[in-house]
């Protein structure tokens, strides 16, 4: 990192918007080089988001040199391209903290700085945001500028048509900058955009208006006269003519590189009234050549790379890494296809993060991006469902929580068999409460007809999801039947007699069939409806992995992983490896701990939860996911209901370990997971506890 601000000669005296605007404006060509360079020697040691920011070095600088920011309102959408907005206002000395714990916000966050006016992380919500603070104004009776910033790729999201469409009919003064630069975190899939290139682009068009303009020149009525018919013109020539439908004076498309061009227009247009829309034109990763030819690659580092050459300045690693959970999934899709022609698979703009890129280039086909347009993915898939066809929906669980309405009334509702791949599930580390995947357990639990699987390694992964895609459900034919894939999926077997000893059979009342229909015997159930199946960011545990095939996983069934005598341990996802490493060591301190893999957080394994709550006075939940609403909270109201319907004997009351009631900071997911007590040693911990034990003392040798 650089140790002073020497090397950038007009940056080291700008900390705040206002002194950017004591410069003239001939300077802000050579202001924009110096945040740029800073923003690549800083990236390009610490990681981060790079491409957008690099793409909005000269519009940043426009928009806080034309308008009187603070008081100015500007809202940022998404805020992954904010970078340089926070390198302009006060922040720049602290960019090398971005995204590690207790440094800057890897998005907008309006505790950090009076300019982040609104918080942001996911896509197409500052038209609505800015639309909702222009109307606050005009309602106290103050004035200032709103402008909202958004890039193509988030107008493919519904928010931002509803948002425009309100802006038309509230007739607010507000400023929409629209981005264009082709992408969002892939290529668009805008189709809008398909429209405005072929406009902007069209040689006939612009030597048309070109050519009129200049022979013009000297003919000043005649100009008038022509600027009113290419006004008329642009309603239906030019990208501005859904824009002006809706209420919006259009202006551009203009350079977006072009900063003293941007900061006239801006300066213009603050004096305007109404929705004015501004279609400016950029490139992401401008002025860094490697982002180029990989756009997507350089969206967000992950670590430090040659700023030169852009190659990653690799860690050295000591021994093999085992395969990332996004790869394992997007290979066992891909596989999963190959065999089973009415899988597919569907993506909202982030083909590589969920590993549909590997369906993509396999089986182009099969695979579906619909841009940055959650609610649009679910219920797409919905309809694909009603033809017979299995979408694997792959969206990240924080996106997920977008299409809540979609996944209960298109999807649970109708019992189609959409399945939902929830990558990033728990916490994601670096771009912090914005992004950890913490809640969808609780989410997807209270939805009738859902399943839902939590594999603990990347082999259960490749299993679960095999077993989610067998239509039309694993236990059952069309007609209820049990058909002889289903026989195969959910054996009626005859259970060991440790099974019979760990996990009794018991008639269930009518009550509890009631409260709890889904909880059928361990390996009776079947799907009949959506299932989601959640797992983490990063890689695997380290299993090895079958070279090709699946097993397929009994419905409703978890595996007992170790048994024990004082504590029992049921675990979901890679926390169960975290507690058999707690028994084991608690084993040595004379505590002996059983270890359950639950793998389905619904249906519950009811059997093998009467099992553990006749045998044991403590039992333990443990989850990466919100304690409210979650596997632990699941577990704790059937206990609590057996012992409602069983007074006289003594179902223990389960203890349970999860995420608190709070949004999790940014930082590395390892030390965010100790603070949590998620671990080895926090797991230890609370054994200890249940069973009042102290910490050992250790002697120093």
């Amino acid at each position: 990192m650089p140790q002073s601000f020497e090397e950038y000669p007009f940056l080291k005296n700008i900390d705040t918007p206002e002194d950017l605007r004591k410069y003239p404006v001939s300077d802000l060509r050579a202001i924009s080089a110096d945040i740029r360079e800073y923003l690549i020697d800083t990236i390009s040691q610490t990681g981060g988001h790079f491409g957008a920011g690099l793409g909005v070095v000269e519009l940043t600088v426009a928009l806080h040199y034309a308008l009187d920011t603070p008081r100015d309102k500007v809202i940022w959408d998404v805020g992954h391209q904010a970078y340089p907005h926070k390198i302009i206002t006060g922040r720049k000395d602290r960019l090398h903290t971005i995204r590690k714990k207790d440094g800057l916000a890897p998005f907008l966050k309006r505790e950090e700085s009076e300019y982040d006016v609104f918080g942001a992380g996911h896509a197409s919500t500052s038209i609505s945001a800015a639309l909702g603070i222009a109307t606050a104004r005009d309602f106290a009776g103050e004035d200032y500028k709103v402008a909202a910033v958004i890039g193509d790729g988030s107008m493919t999201g519904g928010i931002a048509y509803e948002a425009l469409n309100n802006c038309g009919m509230l007739k607010k003064d507000i400023i929409v900058v629209l981005n264009d630069n082709q992408m969002s975190i892939a290529p668009n899939v805008w189709a809008l955009h398909e429209y405005f290139n072929a406009l902007i682009t069209n040689p006939a068009v612009r030597k048309f208006k070109d050519s009129v303009w200049s022979k013009l020149e000297h003919h000043d009525r005649l100009r008038l006269a022509g600027a009113k018919l290419v006004d008329g013109m642009k309603a239906v020539m030019t990208p501005g003519m859904m824009f002006e439908a809706l209420g919006f004076k259009y202006f551009g498309p203009i350079n977006g590189h072009n900063v003293v061009k941007l900061v006239e227009t801006l300066k213009f247009l603050k004096d305007q009234h109404g929705p004015i829309l501004l279609h400016v034109i950029s490139e992401k990763g401008k002025g860094f050549k490697p982002a180029k030819s990989h756009v997507q690659k350089y969206h967000a580092a992950s670590g430090a790379f040659d700023k030169i050459t852009g190659d990653a300045i690799a860690k050295p690693v000591h021994t093999p890494q085992p395969p990332e959970y996004t790869k394992v999934f997007g290979n066992a899709l891909l596989e999963i296809c190959r065999s089973n022609p009415k899988v597919v698979g569907i993506t909202a703009a982030m083909p590589d993060g969920t590993g549909l890129n590997i369906l993509q280039a396999g089986m182009p086909e099969r695979f579906f991006d619909v841009g940055i347009a959650e609610q649009h993915a679910v219920t797409f898939a919905a309809g694909m469902a009603t033809e017979g066809f299995t979408p694997v929906c792959a969206i990240y669980s924080t996106f997920l929580q977008r299409a809540f309405d979609q996944i209960i009334h298109d999807v649970a509702l109708q019992k189609l068999p959409v399945i939902f791949a929830l990558d990033r599930a728990g916490l994601v580390g670096a771009d912090g409460p914005t992004h950890h995947g913490v809640f969808d357990l609780s989410y997807l639990r209270l939805i009738p007809n859902m399943t839902i699987m939590v594999p603990k390694d990347e082999q259960e992964l490749r299993d679960m999801l095999y077993t989610a895609t067998i239509t039309p459900s694993p236990g059952l034919s069309p007609k209820g039947e049990s058909s002889e894939e289903g026989k195969f999926l959910s054996p009626k077997r005859e259970r060991s007699e440790e099974e019979k000893f760990l996990s009794p059979k018991r008639e269930r009342s009518e009550e509890e069939k009631f409260l709890s229909p889904l909880g059928e015997r361990s390996g009776e159930g079947s799907l009949g409806g959506p299932v989601a199946i959640r797992y983490p960011r990063g890689t695997g545990v380290g299993v090895p992995l079958a070279d090709e095939g699946f097993r397929a996983i009994p419905i409703g069934q978890g595996e007992m992983m170790r048994d024990g005598s004082d504590v029992a341990i049921i675990a979901v996802g890679p926390l169960v490896y975290e507690a058999l490493k707690a028994a084991e060591d608690l084993q040595v301190e004379g505590i002996s701990v059983a270890v359950a893999n639950a793998r389905f957080v619904k249906p519950l394994d009811t059997a093998l939860l009467d099992g553990l709550a006749a045998r044991f006075k403590h039992i333990l939940t443990v989850e990466e996911n919100a304690i409210a609403g979650g596997f632990g909270s699941a577990v704790a109201e059937y206990l609590g209901l057996q012992q409602r319907l069983h007074p006289l004997s003594f179902i223990p009351h389960p203890s349970i370990m999860g995420l608190p009631d709070q949004f999790i900071e940014h930082g590395a997911p390892a030390g965010l997971l100790a603070d949590c007590g998620l671990t080895r040693e926090g797991i230890r911990k609370r054994v200890r506890d249940l069973v009042a034990v102290p910490e050992p003392i250790l002697k120093a040798v």
